[in-house]
Order: structure tokens, then C-alpha cells, then sequence
């Protein structure tokens, strides 16, 4: 099975709180990256694929190989093959330790990397998977999925944030627990309630 999600900023601890911008309220980095890692691990197989669409921790400390080093063994934990793309706090400097560090299961690695964006087909549809949010003109067939802009949303049907603390999550008949991966029966039902609330149908 695929999934996706976006901005997971595992470590980031200005992030904790009641902010506006995205509030998360636990008591501590810590507990905020077990809660994600459990929810995630509930829902996504050890087989499946996932689509983290950028902004995968934040965390200075030096040197900093001991925080690529922290941000690996989070993502170890985590279940699944994991296709990264490069949100504005990530670098190639992490992508290249993930890189040195990855390894193979059941034919496919652990990490697989893009700079800018996947494009995916899914159900007569195409996606095209970015951090940051596009504006694709008249393109009736493809949606964007995008991160980056956390408790905001696009007003336009075909962009949909994916990220942990998406206000696109509130389409879903079931919210899903904080920091679990949308999967493609998911997307499609926000993307279809949110066709119908940009296009004036009842």
C-alpha cells in the first residue's frame, strides 16, 4: 500500500505549544516523536511505501553527525520504504548520511531521495508530490500533494496538504491520530470533498 504525509519536523522543539502556525501540544520532543512513530507504525506495514513530502526533523546540535545520527535511528523505527523529498529543512547533507546509512528489504531501500518532486498515478489520476504548494493552472487531471504549510490550507481544489497537521484532515469522515501517513483511499476522499467545496457543487 502507498501512503503520504509531509512535516513530520521530528525534534523541532519550538513547535510544542499552541502556536498558530502549528500547534503540537506535548509535553516534549520526546514525546511527540513516540507518538508519531506509534501512530504511524499502527497504520503502515513494514512492506509499504511512503511518501514523506519534506520537513522530516529539525534538530541543531554538534556536531551535527550526532543529529543525523538521532534523526536515523527515528526513521528506522519507522515502518516501511520511505521516498523523501526535500523540504526546506531538510538538506543534502542528511539525504547523504540516510544515503550511507540505507539498506534493502524485500527488493526495495529503506530511503530513496528527490530534490524537487515525484509524479504518481493513482486511479485514472496523476499526483504530483512536492513540499511546497503549486499552482498548476488549468490542469484538470493532476492533483498536488504538498506539505510545508502546516495548520493552512490552500483555497483551491486541487492542492491538498498532506502534512501531520494538515486542516485538510478535517474532510475525513475518521480523522486519523497525529503524524499517521494518509493513505490513497484517504486522499481521494478529501480531494473529492474538497472538488466540491471549490466548485459551488452541493
Amino acid at each position: 500500500m502507498k501512503f503520504c504525509t509531509s512535516d513530520t519536523h521530528f525534534f523541532h522543539d519550538s513547535l510544542l505549544g499552541t502556536n498558530q502556525f502549528a500547534p503540537r501540544p506535548f509535553k516534549n520532543v520526546n514525546e511527540m516523536n513516540q507518538i508519531i512513530i506509534d501512530n504511524w507504525n499502527d497504520k503502515v506495514g513494514e512492506n509499504d511505501i511512503v511518501y514523506h513530502l519534506g520537513d522530516i526533523a529539525l534538530y541543531f546540535t554538534k556536531p551535527q553527525r550526532d543529529a543525523y545520527q538521532a534523526i536515523l535511528e527515528i526513521l528506522l523505527q519507522l515502518h516501511g520504504h520511505l521516498i523523501l523529498i526535500k523540504g526546506n529543512h531538510d538538506n543534502r547533507d542528511l539525504f547523504k548520511y540516510l544515503e550511507n546509512n540505507n539498506y534493502e528489504f524485500n527488493g526495495l531501500p529503506k530511503f530513496q531521495f528527490h530534490d524537487v518532486g515525484v509524479l504518481l498515478k493513482y486511479n485514472h489520476r496523476q499526483y504530483y508530490l512536492t513540499h511546497y504548494p503549486l499552482m498548476l493552472g488549468i490542469a484538470p487531471q493532476i492533483i498536488n500533494l504538498h506539505g510545508h504549510i502546516h495548520h493552512y490550507s490552500v483555497p483551491i481544489k486541487e492542492n491538498i496538504n498532506v502534512g501531520v497537521d494538515a486542516p485538510e484532515l478535517d474532510y475525513l469522515e475518521k480523522r486519523p491520530k497525529f503524524g499517521t501517513p494518509l493513505n490513497f483511499h484517504e486522499i481521494e476522499e478529501i480531494v473529492a470533498k474538497k472538488t466540491i467545496k471549490y466548485s459551488g457543487q452541493k
